[in-house]
């Protein structure tokens, strides 16, 4: 690689540094006021109108900086403009610092990438979503000069459900691993902003506690979930219907499938709980945790919960979730039509 590359690859999982990176690049150039750099969207653009950009001489400057966003997503399906842009990027004067900016983890195959690495005068860099939310959200705090409780931590970590995000991301089924990264991803940008409001709530008068998380969180599609039990628990249709949704309203990408996996998460949880407790085991927060592998904040909820519904009828409630998870892979039922079911059988039963 030589000492001053003239293209950048930024891609990966993690928005937030990826986004960081850029933001760096952009206020190294801002001593002209914006004059020799350029921005453009991938997808409105094409690979002539970038290269003719970003050889277009720096105006009383040394460096002239193109940004475009997506744009080896979109070539990648275009042969030609694929092929131009490896031939082209070898010879980028001196002057250019050309910034392709994912927003989305490139393939390791994509034939793009491929040729870049072999490029002397490229820079890539992967972002990767970090496997443990707990330490990140900690660091991040400090970064804004706050402080969070582990526990406070550990409670938006679950309820974001993102280690069950990491594992997946870790499969070795490469679509099933994408869909992990993805969600990973929405994940963090989730979790870094519900950080900085925790942040600004407490205003460095104390660290950020699960209370905070609690009174600042209600509109988590899990905590949403707890919610929905409740109003379940409570034979309030409607309202569950209503929260119901709120979630799809909130996630337009998910028709469903997402929050009945969220569903079906939370009924096992409370018939490991309601069984935990049967059993005779500690109905204190930290037993349940230990019990059922989850935070003690969480573990609080369930108990409260779990204390609901009797095993038998939350082990018919499971039995009817794998029969509306079937209907649903095998295309005889929506993923919508399946939740409104569901609601309706469990409030009127």
């Amino acid at each position: 690689m030589s000492a001053t590359p003239t293209f950048y690859i930024l891609h990966g999982d993690d928005s937030i540094s990826r986004d960081a990176a850029l933001a760096r690049m952009r206020e190294a150039m801002d001593e002209d006021g914006g004059l020799n750099r350029s921005e453009f969207d991938g997808a409105q653009v094409s690979v002539a109108e970038v290269l003719a950009a970003v050889r277009s001489l720096p105006f009383l400057a040394e460096k002239r900086l193109v940004i475009v966003k997506g744009l080896i997503s979109h070539v990648t399906r275009k042969r030609a403009e694929a092929d131009r842009l490896i031939a082209e990027l070898p010879s980028l004067p001196a002057f250019a610092r050309l910034v392709f900016y994912e927003m989305e983890p490139l393939d390791q195959g994509n034939k793009l990438l491929k040729a870049a690495q072999e490029m002397d005068n490229g820079y890539l860099r992967y972002f990767s979503a970090p496997e443990n939310l707990r330490d990140w959200l900690r660091i991040r705090a400090q970064e804004h000069g706050a402080e969070i409780n582990p526990r406070a931590a550990a409670a938006i970590s679950d309820l974001l459900s993102y280690d069950e995000h990491s594992r997946q991301a870790r499969r070795k089924i490469a679509a099933r691993r994408r869909e992990g990264m993805q969600a990973r991803a929405l994940a963090l940008r989730a979790a870094d902003n519900e950080l900085h409001k925790l942040v600004c709530y407490v205003d460095g008068e104390r660290e950020i506690s699960e209370e905070d998380v609690a009174a600042l969180t209600p509109y988590v599609p899990q905590a949403n979930v707890f919610e929905m039990v409740d109003a379940l628990a409570n034979g309030n249709g409607g309202r569950a219907l209503k929260l119901i949704s709120q979630s799809l309203h909130d996630d337009p990408s998910d028709p469903g499938f997402r929050l009945f996996a969220l569903i079906v998460r939370q009924f096992r949880l409370l018939a490991m709980t309601r069984d935990h407790l049967d059993r005779g085991g500690g109905a204190q927060g930290g037993a349940i945790a230990k019990a059922v592998g989850v935070s003690p904040f969480v573990a609080g909820k369930l108990a409260t919960q779990a204390r609901r519904f009797q095993a038998a009828q939350l082990d018919a409630i499971l039995k009817r979730l794998q029969q509306y998870d079937q209907e649903m892979k095998t295309g005889r039922i929506a993923p919508r039509l399946a939740l409104d079911l569901l609601v309706t059988s469990l409030a009127s039963g």
